[in-house]
């Protein structure tokens, strides 16, 4: 079984447009029956965690799906909106055999998805993923699957449990022992599951917090905030005169975090991992000296943790492949440019932005550094990404005119720059990525890399 003969499921779960295949009101019941299946399998009785965000389709969605796993018998608790690696911890601290997430993360609130952890709290195999699809479709062809004969029906997933959110909430205020209490953050929770437990977390810590975009209406998730837009958030901390010590901002399941300097320069994942990575080597507590990173990370976060002696490795872009790196080396840290951050000196399975926020806060209080001083000496190249939409995901070695131009750029850059040339896993995108020495040299490159595949494969 592989993981390229997946229909539904990418890299980060099921994802699409809600209320239209693989999101439709039988579809996501059908999940629910063909994942209950697989949890109820040599068990006599199966519990089930689900949560989600704060988009408009969130809550059918998750009633939806948690009809269909009480139809073949599992047990569903909701914790109603709350992020996703509140999600993953509860799963695997209560004893639920999943955990599900109704998110489609920084996307548009049009699209939703639906991703399951397992009952230790990590995202499920590709193999295992691949063995529920295929009872997906099975039962997609068999006419009546979607009826309402079932052996309970789960209640519904709003407001949820307020238990489960309250212990997610406490284990992050338990990982950090620094006082955080001088601490005058803006932080900006993008109208998504954030608003649920961030204002709790910070205040129960005396972080001194102001909160913006913490008003969500099902529709204004990510929209022009949150880690999709930093530079909002740094132009407002820039202009309030160093009234805040930094910004941070999460996406809308909260999954990652970006943050911002006092003067809205904004920090991302590869300057967390930097000041992070530091800390950790400092305290002995980086395993292997080692750091793991993506294809994404800027050529200048390497060049600067080699500089420290910690060496970087690269995993293929999504945090389930960080991980299964960290796993397979032992390294204690993790993520992404983006601001996916795993902690693995702690019990975290997944990238968690309330926990990176707190960490970095940790950071700053017992270092006495600013963020700005905590990565001053991180030189970034220029990076450009560009995202080309296609019509089908064919591998570019197939394709000789594209092969032919990323080949021509790398000889041009000759070591002295990437590129990187990938389709997203959740979308019907291609992703170009280009560093160079200069800005110049990095749109001309870029462009070039681009105009092939849009000529060959673009919509």
């Amino acid at each position: 079984m592989s993981a390229q003969s997946r229909q539904l499921f990418g890299t980060d779960g099921i994802r699409g447009v809600a209320g239209e295949f693989p999101l439709t009101g039988e579809s996501t019941y059908l999940i629910g029956r063909a994942l209950g299946h697989d949890l109820a399998r040599g068990r006599q009785r199966t519990q089930a965690l689900i949560g989600q965000d704060t988009r408009e389709s969130s809550g059918w969605i998750a009633d939806r799906v948690a009809a269909g796993m009480a139809a073949v018998g599992v047990d569903v608790h909701s914790a109603g909106v709350i992020t996703t690696p509140g999600v993953a911890y509860l799963a695997r601290s209560r004893g639920f055999a999943a955990g599900v997430v109704i998110s489609a993360s920084h996307n548009p609130w049009t699209d939703n998805g639906i991703k399951v952890f397992s009952e230790d709290g990590f995202k499920l195999t590709d193999e295992r993923e691949l063995a529920i699809e295929k009872e997906i479709f099975a039962l997609l062809a068999k006419p009546g699957a979607a009826d309402d004969t079932a052996m309970k029906v789960a209640g519904p997933s709003l407001p949820g449990e307020t238990v489960l959110r309250k212990a997610y909430i406490e284990s992050l205020a338990s990982s950090v022992a620094s006082d955080l209490s001088g601490m005058r953050v803006l932080v900006d929770c993008a109208h998504g599951a954030a608003t649920a437990e961030a204002p709790e977390l910070f205040r129960g810590m005396g972080i001194q917090a102001t909160f913006t975009c913490i008003t969500p209406d099902g529709k204004n998730i990510n929209e022009g905030c949150g880690a999709l837009h930093p530079d909002t958030l740094g132009k407002t901390v820039a202009a309030s005169g160093e009234k805040f010590d930094l910004g941070v901002t999460f996406d809308g399941d909260a999954d990652r975090a970006l943050f911002c300097d006092r003067t809205g320069r904004v920090v991302n994942g590869d300057g967390v991992l930097l000041l992070t990575a530091r800390d950790l080597q400092a305290r002995g507590k980086l395993a292997g000296a080692t750091v793991v990173s993506t294809t994404m990370s800027n050529m200048g976060v390497e060049i600067a943790l080699k500089s420290a002696g910690i060496r970087m490795l690269r995993a293929d872009v999504g945090d389930k492949y960080v991980l299964e790196e960290m796993l397979k080396t032992g390294a204690t840290l993790g993520g992404e440019q983006s601001g996916h951050i795993i902690f693995r000196d702690g019990d975290a399975t997944t990238g968690d932005g309330l926990l990176t926020a707190l960490r970095v806060m940790d950071v700053i209080v017992r270092s006495g550094r600013s963020l700005a001083e905590l990565v001053s000496d991180l030189k970034v190249f220029p990076q450009k990404i560009q995202n080309v939409r296609v019509r089908e995901k064919v591998p570019f070695a197939r394709v000789p005119e594209i092969q032919r131009a990323i080949e021509a750029v790398e000889r041009e850059l000759d070591g002295k720059g990437r590129v990187v040339v990938r389709y997203s896993g959740t979308e019907a995108l291609a992703r170009v990525m280009v560093e160079a020495e200069s800005e110049e040299k990095m749109q001309a490159l870029t462009a070039r890399i681009a105009g092939e595949i849009q000529k060959a494969l673009g919509v």
